[in-house]
């Protein structure tokens, strides 16, 4: 039975209203194979969610204990536990086994947010940042996917308990993208 959480959607946005975009837009060799991220509450287990709905291969590094916000990351999650317990050496090992992150936010990058968006510059690895308010562009993701070679897709943002709304914005905005 899967574990409810005031923090994670247990219902994710129905797939069948997500619109697509249309198959002129997605390059002919377009193709993610694997998502990974942190399994935090909120963007990062909305990019886990949409993988498994979308049937791409999923998985990432998570801290010591499987240590989320809301108790122990779901095992329906097929990560990997660090030997730390920090959730900054998962997000940087994520980071650094991705071929590109994809940022979704809602506000400002602050925190764990932020630090991958540093950890990105860092490791000289491409980062996109996408803001979640008003419309937002689907295009832009599968340019940048295209533009970067992107097959491993490190998808980070903000946890839930800072936006309440962010799981399901970001999960309908990958759905439909990704599609």
């Amino acid at each position: 039975m899967k574990k409810s959480s005031k923090y994670h959607n247990d219902s994710p946005a129905d797939p069948e209203s997500a619109s697509v975009p249309p198959a002129s837009l997605l390059p002919p060799n377009f193709r993610i194979q694997r998502i990974i991220s942190g399994g935090q509450t909120g963007v990062d287990r909305a990019g886990l969610d949409a993988a498994i709905h979308l049937g791409i291969e999923h998985g990432g590094w998570c801290p010591l204990g499987r240590r989320s916000e809301d108790g122990p990351i779901p095992d329906q999650y097929q990560l990997v536990e660090l030997d730390s317990p920090n959730y900054s050496d998962r997000t940087r090992q994520n980071v650094l086994d991705s071929d590109g992150t994809l940022i979704l936010y809602g506000g400002r990058l602050q925190g764990g947010t932020l630090l991958t968006a540093r950890y990105a510059t860092q490791l000289n690895k491409p980062c996109l940042k996408i803001r979640l308010s008003g419309r937002v562009s689907c295009e832009q993701l599968i340019s940048w996917i295209e533009s970067n070679h992107i097959s491993i897709l490190n998808i980070a943002g903000p946890r839930a308990s800072s936006d309440s709304k962010i799981y399901a914005k970001a999960y309908r905005y990958i759905v439909k993208s990704l599609a």
